[in-house]
C-alpha cells in the first residue's frame, strides 16, 4: 500500500470517526481490538452526536467526495437491504462537484485527440457547461460541419482515485462483514462489488458512446425519446464528443407549464419508454434521474424526452424478462399465488420457501393497495414492499433487478411529478399484455419460426446426409448392443454354473465331515470330501474373470 493510499485511508477513517459512524455498529459485535484502535485515535471526536444514523452516513459521504457520493446514491436504491429511514437519507445525496482547472481539461482533450483543439473545433469555451464527480463538459463548434457539440472529459487521475477508493471500500466491507458475522442481510462485500462494476463502466467514455449510439438506434423512429448523436470517431476512453441539445430540465415544471407542454402525455410516454426499453429492446437506461433528462422545446403539444449520460445501462435475461412480465400481470390480476410461484421458479427466493406462507405475506402487502384510488398508489413502492417481504424469505438479490427497480422508481417519480394523477397500472398493463401475447401463442411461434428460416435454409442440404449417417450409426449401435448382450448372458451363465459347483462342493464337504463324525464306514466320507474338493476346483477354474461390457 502506497503512502498516498495510507493518507487516503487515514482521511476516510478520520471522516468516519468525525461523523460517529463507529458508534452505529452493534456494541455486542464490536471486538476488543476495534475498541482499542478507536481509543488510540482519541483526538478524533464525534461532532455529530445529535444526528441520526442515516444522516451521519450521508454527511460523511458528502465530505469524502464523488466516489462515496455515487456509492451512497447507489446504496439508497438497495431498499431490500436498508431500512426506509436510511434509504431516504442517502437518496438526498447531491453530486455537486466544483469544476477542475480548464487548462487541465484542454490538455486532456488534446491528449486524447492527438491534435490541437482549434484544429477540430471552433468557439471552444474554457468555462465548463457542467461539472460532475467523474467528468466535466465543455461546449464547442465542430469545424467539419459547423454544428454545436459538447466535449465530455474525465477528471485528471480520476481512475487512480476511484481504484484506490474502491480497494479501501472493499477492505472495509470485508471487515464489516466479519464483524456482522454470517447470515447478515446487508452483505457489504456484495454491495461494494456491484458498485465497482457500475462505476468502472462509467470511467470508459468510449463505452458510454457505444451505449448512446445503440440506444439512439433503438429509438430513431420514436416520437417519445431522442438521444443526441455521438461522433464515435472523436470518442476515446477519456473523451466523448456528442451533439449539443437544447431543452428544459424535466424537473422544471414551471417552465414546462409555461410553454404549454402536454404533461399527461409526457408522463404516459415516460412509462411506455421504460417498458419498451426493458421488454422490447432488453437495453434500458439505468440512470434516469432528473439531471439526465430534458424535454424538447419543440411542439409542446406532442412532447418528447431527451436522454443523456448512457454510462449505466441494464439488460435482463430472457427468463428474467418473462418472469417480470408475468409478475406484473399477476399483480394487476391480484393473483398472489402466481407471484409467489414466480419468485421461487425464477430463483429469486429459495426453492425451499413455503409457497403458501410467501403467498400470504405478498397478499398482506398488496391487497390494501386495491382499496385506494389508483392515483394514490405507487407501483414502484409496491415492488419495493414485495422485495422487502421476499427478504424475510431469504431473497437472492439480483444486481440487474436492483438496476431495474431503481429505474422504475425514477420513471414513476418523474411521471407523478409531471402529472400527479398518472395511473401507472393502467398505462403499463396493456403494454405488458401485448408483449406477453407476442411471446407465447401461435403468432409468437410463427414469428420465431420465421426468424429461424435462414438457419434451417442453410442446414437443409445437410439433413439427408445427417439422417443417413444417424441410421447407419444406429444400425452399428444395435449390432454392438446385441453383441454386448450376448457376452453378458454368456458371462452370467458361467457365473451361475461356477456358483452351482462351488455350493455343491461345499455341501459335499460338509456331508463328508458329518459322516466322518458318525464313526461309520469311512469310504463314503472320503468319497464326499474328495468329490467336494474336485467340484470346488472345477467351479473355481470355470469362474469367469471380471470384465467390462
Amino acid at each position: 500500500m502506497t503512502i498516498k493510499s495510507l493518507r487516503r485511508g487515514y482521511h476516510v477513517i478520520k471522516t468516519a470517526l468525525h461523523f460517529g459512524l463507529d458508534e452505529l455498529l452493534p456494541a455486542q459485535k464490536t471486538p476488543w481490538y476495534f475498541k482499542l484502535a478507536r481509543a488510540c485515535l482519541f483526538w478524533i471526536r464525534n461532532e455529530h452526536k445529535d444526528t441520526i444514523g442515516g444522516e451521519r452516513l450521508k454527511l460523511a459521504m458528502q465530505h469524502l467526495g464523488p466516489v462515496y457520493i455515487k456509492f451512497g446514491q447507489m446504496l439508497s436504491t438497495r431498499r431490500d437491504l436498508l431500512s426506509d429511514a436510511w434509504a431516504h437519507e442517502l437518496a438526498m445525496l447531491q453530486d455537486r462537484v466544483p469544476p477542475f482547472d480548464s487548462q487541465l481539461a484542454m490538455q486532456a482533450i488534446e491528449e486524447e485527440l492527438k491534435a490541437p483543439i482549434d484544429s477540430l473545433f471552433d468557439d471552444f469555451d474554457p468555462e465548463p457547461l457542467a461539472s460532475a464527480s467523474i467528468s466535466q463538459v465543455h461546449t464547442a463548434t465542430l469545424k467539419s460541419n459547423g454544428k454545436s457539440v459538447v466535449l465530455k472529459v474525465l477528471r485528471p487521475n480520476v481512475e487512480a482515485q476511484v481504484v484506490a477508493d474502491l480497494q479501501l471500500m472493499s477492505q472495509c466491507a470485508n471487515l464489516l462483514e466479519m464483524l456482522l458475522g454470517q447470515g447478515n442481510r446487508l452483505r457489504p462485500a456484495e454491495v461494494v462489488e456491484d458498485y465497482r462494476l457500475t462505476i468502472m463502466g462509467e470511467l470508459n467514455l468510449k463505452l458510454e458512446a457505444l451505449n448512446a449510439t445503440k440506444l439512439r438506434n433503438n429509438f430513431l423512429d420514436s416520437d417519445a425519446l431522442y438521444i443526441p448523436y455521438t461522433y464515435e470517431e472523436l470518442c476515446f476512453p477519456r473523451l466523448m464528443v456528442m451533439e449539443r441539445i437544447e431543452g428544459i430540465p424535466v424537473s422544471d415544471i414551471d417552465a414546462l407549464k409555461a410553454q404549454g407542454t402536454n404533461l399527461k402525455l409526457l408522463a404516459e410516454r415516460g412509462v411506455e419508454l421504460f417498458f419498451t426499453q426493458v421488454f422490447r429492446d432488453n437495453f434500458f437506461h439505468a440512470d434516469m434521474h432528473p439531471g439526465n433528462i430534458f424535454i424538447s422545446r419543440d411542439h409542446p403539444d406532442n412532447p418528447y424526452y431527451i436522454g443523456l449520460d448512457c454510462g449505466i445501462m441494464g439488460t435482463l435475461s430472457e427468463e428474467d424478462k418473462r418472469y417480470l412480465a408475468e409478475n406484473f400481470l399477476a399483480f394487476f390480476n391480484r393473483d398472489y399465488h402466481r407471484i409467489a410461484q414466480l419468485y421461487i421458479e425464477s430463483g429469486w427466493v429459495s426453492e425451499h420457501t413455503d409457497v403458501l406462507a410467501f403467498e400470504q405475506a405478498v397478499k398482506l402487502v398488496c391487497e390494501p393497495m386495491f382499496n385506494k384510488p389508483l392515483d394514490e398508489i405507487s407501483f414502484g413502492h409496491v415492488l419495493l414492499e414485495i422485495f422487502r417481504t421476499a427478504r424475510q424469505f431469504d431473497i437472492v438479490v439480483q444486481p440487474q433487478l436492483v438496476l431495474l427497480e431503481k429505474t422504475l422508481l425514477y420513471i414513476e417519480g418523474l411521471g407523478r411529478q409531471l402529472y400527479p394523477q398518472l395511473d401507472l397500472w393502467q398505462t403499463a398493463k396493456p403494454f405488458l399484455e401485448q408483449w406477453m401475447a407476442e411471446q407465447v401463442g401461435p403468432a409468437a411461434m410463427l414469428d420465431k419460426a420465421k426468424k429461424q428460416l435462414p438457419f434451417w435454409g442453410d442446414k437443409l442440404p445437410e439433413i439427408p446426409e445427417l439422417i443417413y449417417d444417424n441410421l447407419k450409426m444406429g444400425r452399428k449401435l444395435i449390432g454392438s448392443q446385441q453383441q454386448m448382450l450376448d457376452r453378458y448372458l454368456k458371462h452370467q451363465h458361467r457365473v451361475h454354473k461356477s456358483n452351482y459347483l462351488l455350493i455343491t462342493s461345499a455341501v459335499l464337504v460338509i456331508c463328508g465331515t458329518l459322516l466322518f463324525e458318525q464313526n461309520a464306514t469311512l469310504w463314503p466320507s472320503y468319497a464326499c470330501v474328495g468329490s467336494g474338493i474336485l467340484l470346488w476346483l472345477v467351479g473355481w477354474r470355470s469362474r469367469p474373470k471380471n470384465r467390462k461390457f
